[in-house]
């Protein structure tokens, strides 16, 4: 029967952070590997020490001594459905507190804008992220970011309001209002050419793989909610289907602050 002893030093570190109450996200950036990682170590951590939840592995580390189990195959199926629930119930834990946040913060987007922006790399698996709000005539201004390299933020920056070519994720998003998934940025002909926009996003940004989502009210594009992953992993469906649940919460966010500033005298 295999114990904490038997993790290797990078399964330690892992569970160890885990069981402490770190999120994917946290654990990925002090180690420097990608939450995806982080996932498939958990998976092997809980098959290894036959835990099925957080408090089992905590009391684990801690030196208990784990309930036998019929099989291998039944641990295996136990830790990806343990593993699956704890993440089904991030998600709702952070959707309700965006929603919480929203609600108490009073018009306010410098407290909401970065929590949505927080919580949604950290469930969708992304380095970082931008909400653009749109202007007109296919122009966006970054309003808010995370996580993003210095030199894209700095091009952001200097530019404030900038338009887009129909060829890039943004500007075929403008066009047809609908997600754009993109596996790998760089194998797109726009990137050989001199598009601003893409090679800032790809030489200054690092980005490979990148997902933008509309944000609509109202039939009225009110900006892009963008995640983006330094290396081709293309975005799942349900990965999308979060990015677009947190879309429609910074779109409600920015409606609220519109209305209360209106209301303001």
């Amino acid at each position: 029967m295999l114990d904490s002893n038997d993790l290797s030093p990078r399964e330690t570190q892992i569970a160890e952070s885990y069981a402490a109450g770190c999120s994917y996200q946290e654990i990925a950036s002090d180690l420097h590997i990608a939450p995806s990682t982080v996932r498939t170590h958990l998976a092997t951590i809980y098959r290894k020490l036959e835990v099925s939840s957080k408090v089992e592995l905590a009391s684990r580390l801690g030196g208990s001594t784990p309930a036998p189990r019929d099989a291998v195959d039944h641990a295996a199926i136990i830790s990806e459905l343990a593993l699956s629930l704890e993440e089904a119930l991030s998600r709702e834990k952070a959707l309700t507190e965006v929603l919480r946040i929203i609600g108490a913060s009073h018009g306010d987007l410098n407290l909401v804008m970065p929590a949505i922006l927080r919580y949604a790399l950290d469930l969708c698996d992304a380095e970082f992220g931008i909400l653009f709000e749109y202007r007109d005539k296919k122009r966006y201004c970054a309003s808010f970011t995370l996580g993003i390299p210095h030199a894209f933020q700095t091009w952001l920056d200097d530019r404030a309001t900038f338009a887009v070519s129909d060829q890039t994720g943004l500007g075929r998003m403008t066009t047809q209002r609908e997600v754009i998934n993109i596996i790998d940025v760089k194998s797109e002909a726009i990137y050989r050419t001199d598009d601003p926009l893409r090679f800032a996003t790809a030489d200054l940004g690092g980005a490979r793989s990148f997902a933008a989502i509309p944000m609509v009210a109202a039939d009225r594009l009110v900006g892009a909610f963008t995640i983006y992953r330094q290396s081709v992993r293309p975005f799942s469906d349900d990965a999308l289907r979060l990015a677009q649940i947190f879309a429609a919460q910074s779109v409600i966010a920015l409606e609220n602050a519109r209305l209360l500033g209106r209301a303001r005298p």
